[in-house]
């Protein structure tokens, strides 16, 4: 028996109103979602089928590393943790769009350049 999103949704509401949901572990607090953001919606339900297989694929590793690098890069609060984070970032990004998978990424524009450059004070 296939159901339609109108008898789905009336499920779901009957459901709510009887209780069914009030005392589900986590309620009350935000859901804890994968950031698969950087991840092309055609492509996002087989690097699901992937990921929950315990496969990652490099560029999506790799895109998870800059996520953690920019905020290192924007949390560093002395030079040398700012050069630090710039070169990891630089060299995250160099990586990625060596694979074929950055081609869009900020670093191609040449802004990332020109913030390493003043960063770390020496062009690439």
């Amino acid at each position: 028996m296939l159901l339609n999103e109108a008898q789905i949704e009336a499920k779901l509401a009957d459901a709510a109103r009887r209780g069914a949901f009030d005392d589900l572990p986590g309620a009350g607090r935000p859901l804890e979602l994968d950031d698969d953001r950087a991840v092309p919606e055609e492509l996002l339900m087989a690097y699901r089928v992937l990921k929950n297989a315990g496969y990652v694929p490099e560029a999506v590793r790799i895109r998870g590393e800059i996520a953690s690098a920019e905020a290192l890069l924007q949390a560093a609060d002395d030079e040398a943790s700012r050069q630090h984070a710039a070169r990891r970032l630089r060299l995250l990004l160099d990586r990625l769009n060596q694979s074929g998978e950055g081609r869009a990424m900020v670093s191609e524009s040449g802004y990332f350049r020109q913030l390493c450059e003043r960063m770390d004070g020496s062009a690439r």
